[in-house]
């Protein structure tokens, strides 16, 4: 297949659209890939379209290859499953929610769970039926608060979406197995630097959940990695290790301190090893307090919050996507000025836990704060503290909850060394979902002995626009995008720089050869435009090969260059063709 320059849709930009802010937005809004239509809304262009259709194509494959099975459900969807579920709910104002002439509710479906499930519920009704895959590749949608980063982070994004049906969880596990490998070998062809992470599942439910996360440092995800070993895993699904249990016998009584100024943590220490407050036989130190976060823990389907107290180690931050991973799918927001006023009991600054259980407030602590440990805590005073505040004799947590920032450093489970953090995107998402949307649905099947039964399902995703960002982010330099050859519009760019008749034809019917070869050509035939501008659109768009014929082919040569690794070789021009060819096909990956 040959497309002309001079006939294609494209117009290339030598400036950065003023709203880009990761390197893929730049670059691909310059290279006439994208458009965009509104926030967070982007239109595919003949190149960018071609690109990710190439991504479709490979996702579909390694599907078929474990005989998963395709279907496509409507975008538009009836309220009534998703509220079965508790979705309709659930995902708050993410969701585009509409009514239709006669007043109905439906949405624009942000995924699909609810659609795979109902469905083999209305056609299957055996074991015998049953293990079934099925997917699709689909446009969804998603309110974003705040979309940016192009198509990395937009209201409307193709996914891949697949399920699997199993009668009991061996077969889940089998399906879990399958499409995880699957994954595997679907971002090695993409040639995608990623890392497998456990994750939390969230909104979505079920037990078992690996995220694959590109690493990209401009990722919105971090995750961790420990130094020894192969521990990898989001920063929402790191488990804290518990803290040592002490025996309270013995301990020194507590003692409340005028603190006159001290409502910051910063503050606080100073006033403690000023006044040489020794704590677990030791100065006090930040990791010696701890830190009372008021916030309000709105239910779905809820209009109050209820007010919580977070307690963590005071030289640890509060980490919000932990809290709200932790809590899901009930929303976090921070207390108000309002909700201090409103109970006079809370006092800014000097919050602790006493004051919040003796008023009926729950309290949410830190792993590490177990009985027998001892801590620095706010009094309910204004100006004062409570030194050695005895977990389990002085005040005891409700429960406990992950919510404390994760550091470099921190032990890695297992004896595996220490963690270190690193940024990615997410990729991919696969799920042991179980019987949640089965049973929400009242799925019953007849198993082999007659009974009826509720089959376990998982579910698959695989971000495939995100996908092609993901991989203009991870290749690219200064001169423009670099494809790998699975995914590039085109395998080879044909540059027609020298005017001279011979070259033209020359070119052309290089182009011809390519493509009676199976090879995809962009040939830039455009007459009036010079040598220069098709050099730089040439490196901005990025083909894995340019064949340029320029000053060299009075010499009877072309110049060969590989885009990825900026080399360069003059070749006889009878043998451009069977160069080129070969050379894609090693640039392939298996």
């Amino acid at each position: 297949m040959i497309t002309r320059m001079s006939s294609l849709f494209l117009r290339t930009l030598r400036e950065d659209p003023a709203d880009a802010e990761v390197p893929s937005h730049r670059l691909l809004v310059r290279a006439g890939f994208i458009r965009r239509v509104a926030p967070g809304v982007y239109s595919w262009l003949p190149l960018g379209l071609r690109a990710v259709r190439k991504v479709e194509d490979i996702v579909r494959e390694e599907m078929d290859r474990i005989g998963a099975q395709e279907l496509l459900f409507p975008a538009l969807l009836p309220r009534e499953p998703y509220e079965a579920t508790g979705r309709w709910e659930e995902y708050g104002n993410a969701l585009f929610r509409l009514k239709d002439r006669k007043g109905a509710d439906l949405l624009l479906g942000p995924t699909h769970e609810e659609m795979f499930t109902a469905t083999v519920k209305d056609l299957y009704s055996s074991y015998k039926d049953f293990p079934v895959t099925l997917y699709q590749v689909q446009i969804k949608y998603r309110d974003e608060e705040r979309p940016r980063a192009g198509i990395l982070r937009g209201r409307e994004f193709i996914m891949k979406d697949s399920y699997s049906f199993d009668m009991d969880d061996a077969g889940l596990e089998a399906a879990y197995q399958r499409h995880r490998a699957a994954y595997i070998k679907i971002f090695n062809r993409l040639g995608i630097d990623y890392v497998i992470c456990q994750a939390t599942s969230g909104a979505m439910g079920g037990s078992a959940s690996e995220e694959f996360l590109a690493i990209a440092p401009t990722g919105e995800d971090t995750f961790v990695r420990a130094t020894e070993g192969d521990y990898a895993a989001n920063v929402e699904a790191v488990v804290t290790p518990a803290g040592v249990e002490k025996p309270i016998d013995g301990q020194p009584p507590a003692k409340i301190y005028p603190t006159p100024g001290a409502d910051t943590m910063e503050a606080l220490l100073e006033w403690a090893q000023q006044s040489e407050i020794t704590i677990n036989g030791h100065l006090a130190e930040l990791s010696d307090t701890l830190k009372c976060l008021l916030v309000k823990i709105t239910q779905p389907g809820e209009s109050e919050g209820e007010l919580t107290g977070i307690l963590v180690p005071g030289d640890r931050e509060v980490d919000m996507k932990r809290l709200e991973a932790s809590l899901e799918p009930a929303a976090v927001e921070m207390a108000t000025d309002a909700d201090f006023a409103k109970h006079p009991f809370l006092v800014r600054g000097y919050v602790g836990p006493l004051s919040l259980s003796a008023n009926g407030i729950t309290v949410l602590a830190d792993p590490r704060v177990v009985t027998g440990t001892a801590w620095i805590i706010g009094a309910d005073q204004e100006g004062h503290h409570m030194v050695n505040a005895v977990c389990g004799r002085d005040f005891a947590p409700d429960a406990y909850i992950e919510a404390a920032e994760i550091k470099e450093g921190d032990p890695a489970p297992a004896g595996q060394g220490v963690l270190t953090l690193e940024r990615g995107i997410e990729i991919g998402h696969i799920f042991q979902l179980g019987r949640k949307y089965t049973e929400a649905l009242d799925v019953q099947i007849l198993d082999q002995n007659g009974k009826r039964a509720i089959p376990t399902m998982g579910s698959y995703g695989i971000g495939v626009s995100r996908a092609l960002a993901v991989i203009a982010e991870q290749s690219y330099d200064e001169k423009g995008l670099i494809w790998p050859v699975e995914v590039a519009p085109y395998q080879v760019h044909v540059v027609a720089a020298n005017k001279d008749a011979a070259a033209q034809e020359a070119a052309a019917n290089l182009a011809e050869t390519l493509s009676n070869s199976n090879i995809e050509v962009l040939y830039d035939d455009r007459p009036k435009v010079s040598p220069g501008v098709k050099f730089k659109d040439s490196e901005l768009l990025g083909m894995p090969f340019a064949a340029i014929l320029g000053r060299g082919f009075a010499e009877g040569t072309i110049e060969i260059r590989e885009r990825r690794t900026g080399s360069a070789v003059n070749i006889p021009a009878a043998e451009a063709a069977e160069y080129l060819v070969k050379a894609i096909a090693a640039a392939r990956r298996p």
